[in-house]
């Protein structure tokens, strides 16, 4: 007779710790916090706030920045084509330079 009538005050305290565990979880994803675990756009820097990487070409469209870094990359070289605040740039490591400038001073890309 009076484990029956604790299973009445049971059943209801479950379902308020869980509800209460859900609005804690739900007031800790939807806080307004400055870190977000949704990846943002990437702002665009100048040319020069890359780090170690050094533009070696600034191209007139995306396009035409792939060719030249594909251009590098068969060459042996880590390149890589960034949109900068100055327009797209491809940019290799600083001692990797003077050869990049070289291979793209060859000529267009033969196929």
């Amino acid at each position: 007779m009076f484990t029956g009538s604790l299973s009445y005050l049971f059943g209801p305290l479950i379902a308020f710790a869980v509800v209460g565990v859900l609005v804690l979880l739900l007031r800790w994803a939807f806080s307004g916090r400055s870190t977000s675990l949704v990846e943002r756009r990437p702002l665009a820097g100048h040319s020069e706030e890359y780090g170690l990487l050094v533009p070696v070409a600034s191209p007139a469209t995306f396009v035409e920045g792939e060719l030249m870094r594909l251009k590098l990359e068969e060459a042996g070289l880590r390149a890589t084509l960034v949109p900068t605040a100055d327009g797209p740039r491809v940019m290799v490591f600083a001692d990797s330079e003077r050869v990049a400038r070289a291979i793209l001073r060859d000529g267009p890309q033969s196929r």
